[in-house]
């Protein structure tokens, strides 16, 4: 077995890791939402905690993807087109995983967190 047949088999790994992470992650949100709304009754606040469940699973399988993507591109086959290619798709994915996390915070990723008591700001921020 060659390097680059070891580096494409991490690489494809790492994509099967990152669908895994966004199912397995849809299916913890989902059936914690289930849970909580047959135990509570109540739709008021369950519903952002799922957005939030959901796309923190897909903002952290997108990470997978990206890195697999990059090994696979860069590690095996490091052809212009290829890298133009990867550029694209690193390029989607990141505008994907900035605007997923600008809705769930409600703010930049540059910006700093608001402090708890301040109008606007969270409870806790480490509660998250």
């Amino acid at each position: 077995m060659q390097v680059k047949d070891v580096i494409e088999t991490i690489g494809t790994a790492l994509d099967i890791v990152g669908v895994a992470v966004i199912a397995v992650g849809l299916l913890i949100a989902t059936a914690t939402f289930g849970l909580s709304l047959v135990r509570d009754r109540r739709v008021a606040g369950l519903y952002q905690a799922y957005r939030r469940g959901v796309g923190r699973s897909i903002l952290l399988g997108l990470e997978f993807l990206v890195g697999a993507d990059i090994i696979k591109t860069v590690a095996v086959s490091p052809t212009f087109q290829s890298l133009g290619v990867l550029a694209i798709i690193v390029a989607v994915r990141t505008f994907l995983s900035v605007s997923l996390q600008v809705e769930l915070e409600g703010r930049w990723p540059w910006q700093p967190v608001p402090a708890a008591g301040v109008p606007g700001g969270r409870e806790s921020a480490s509660a998250e």
